[in-house]
């Protein structure tokens, strides 16, 4: 049997997933597949619903400066205490930012969660959001800011 990551390990194996390329020479679209990549990966977690997620949410936001378009990429894993109970989740994100255009801020706000445990296909997930038009307004975009982060919620 395949030994499965542990949680503090997610943030790295997704900047692995970015793979060598300096992150300003990646498109959305290079980011995305490394995302659904990481996606694919199945890590350690409690045996609870919801215990292993994935969010996509894009919007215009304002976080001290000029308003910027951000699509988020985010794993939500749930962390136990030592009862199994649970005690709190991690988030490990991919933010990418975008210099503020008319088109990108017309795409307003969205947000999609996938779970591992809900019975859905990943797969069919990410197709359905590749189908979004706002995906043809991003997927060639050149992010200028890419950051991978992990906080705890």
């Amino acid at each position: 049997m395949t030994r499965r990551p542990s949680v503090n390990e997610a943030a790295g194996l997704l900047e692995g997933e970015l793979g060598s390329r300096p992150l300003a020479e990646l498109v959305t679209e290079d980011v995305w597949l490394a995302f659904l990549r990481f996606g694919r990966r199945l890590f350690h977690v409690p045996d609870a619903p919801d215990a292993d997620g994935l969010l996509l949410q894009y919007g215009t936001h304002m976080f001290g400066g000029p308003a910027t378009f951000m699509l988020d990429l985010t794993r939500q894993f749930e962390v136990s205490d030592s009862d199994g109970d649970h005690d709190h989740y991690v988030h490990v994100h991919c933010e990418l930012r975008y210099g503020l255009t008319p088109a990108l801020e017309a795409l307003g706000c969205y947000s999609s969660w996938f779970f591992h445990d809900a019975g859905g296909d990943l797969e069919e997930w990410a197709q359905g959001l590749s189908e979004r038009a706002a995906w043809t307004a991003i997927h060639r975009l050149k992010p200028t800011e890419i950051r991978v982060y992990q906080e705890r919620v």
